[in-house]
């Protein structure tokens, strides 16, 4: 693992790995960090509860996910997966129920990013946008429809 990091994190990796909850977990492997701090931060309203060159855990919607940087990832077995993709979120959707779909897409076109999809009611019962995020991640902020 190759680190960039200069200052000290605000917890030791291994207390961070404890502390996170049962459940499913998400991890996005980003080019650059601080495009997809601010993404989620700026666009997606999200919480940025640490952040440095190689790591960053974030807060959106009551759950946590993480970014790793690729150079923190070169003993990972995910290096392979991600050398030389053109695109690194294809066929991924990263659904975020409670999300205001009309909020985040008004804050994603004010900040250049590209709206795929711009917020409309759906048959399943949720109204969706989607959002093209760092890295070709695509994120659907979803609220349920009033019965």
């Amino acid at each position: 693992m190759v680190k960039k990091r200069t200052k000290t994190p605000w917890m030791k990796a291994e207390d961070f790995g404890r502390s996170l909850p049962r459940g499913l977990g998400v991890n996005l492997l980003v080019t650059d960090m601080a495009a997809m701090e601010a993404f989620c931060r700026d666009v997606l309203g999200a919480q940025i509860i640490y952040a440095d060159e190689d790591f960053a855990a974030i807060e959106l919607l009551g759950s946590i996910f993480m970014l790793h940087a690729d150079h923190s990832y070169l003993d990972n077995p995910m290096t392979g997966v991600t050398a030389g993709a053109e695109t690194r979120g294809a066929g991924i959707e990263l659904r975020l129920y409670g999300a205001d779909p009309d909020a985040v897409e008004k804050r994603a076109a004010a900040l250049g990013h590209i709206v795929l999809a711009g917020s409309i009611d759906k048959p399943h019962g949720l109204r969706e946008c989607y959002v093209v995020g760092p890295d070709s991640y695509v994120f659907v902020p979803s609220a349920r429809l009033q019965a």
